[in-house]
């Protein structure tokens, strides 16, 4: 059963969401503000997120932008349930993150399509893989020219946060969010420790971790010489 975290503060239009998706087989979680939902991350995810933008606190789009700015989240789509309907709203919803936009008043139907339309696109592989190391998401194992990696978890989490996202600069703060959670701000021996220990286990594979000064590391699935 897929899980769905929405954050709606109309009771009237919670339980409506209750109702409904419930009725389509998700599991649903309903959160009044964004503040809220956030903190419940830290210990449980789901598959998709439904954002209003007008909500009390921090609003629909800044809750958008924290979610698609953490690797652990970024992956999960996101759809904008909300009244900002002009074109203008839905281009910057749209240009801040979300996967999708609908707006109120909506059709339970359409949005159950439109749901399931974006976990068919998030349906992954059991496994990923770059250039000759192999990740096995369920087993938990990590594979260098097919010989088992002996990587703890969170060695692990790093490998999967720079592979999922070769080529692309991974910033410290969020790495260190995603993987150990908030309280790890400003931590950057923690991140800094962990590279090193990745980096002697993956032996001639190495140096495809690259520290990015100041900013943080990516993966280069070719050797970066000049790194």
């Amino acid at each position: 059963m897929h899980t769905i975290f929405s954050v709606e503060d109309d009771r009237d239009l919670q339980d409506l969401l209750r109702f409904s998706l419930s009725g389509f087989g998700y599991d649903v979680s309903l959160f009044d503000t964004a503040e809220a939902m956030l903190a419940v991350l830290e210990t449980e995810k789901p598959d998709l997120f439904l954002l209003d933008i007008m909500l009390p606190g921090m609003d629909g789009i800044e809750a958008l932008k924290i979610l698609k700015g953490n690797p652990r989240y970024a992956a999960i789509p996101v759809i904008m349930l909300t009244a900002k309907g002009t074109e203008m709203n839905i281009v910057s919803g749209l240009d801040a993150g979300a996967d999708d936009y609908i707006t109120k008043p909506f059709s339970v139907m359409e949005l159950s399509a439109r749901i399931n339309a974006q976990l068919r696109k998030t349906a992954k592989p059991d496994r990923i893989a770059a250039e000759g190391i192999e990740m096995d998401m369920d087993a938990r194992e990590a594979y260098i020219e097919g010989r088992p990696l002996q990587l703890t978890a969170k060695e692990f989490e790093l490998l999967y946060a720079l592979i999922k996202n070769a080529g692309k600069v991974q910033k410290r703060e969020a790495l260190l969010s995603g993987i150990w959670g908030y309280a790890y701000f400003g931590e950057t021996r923690t991140l800094d420790m962990h590279i090193r220990t990745l980096r002697a286990k993956l032996n001639g594979y190495a140096d495809r971790v690259v520290t990015v000064r100041g900013i943080g590391f990516k993966y280069c699935p070719q050797r970066d010489a000049g790194a």
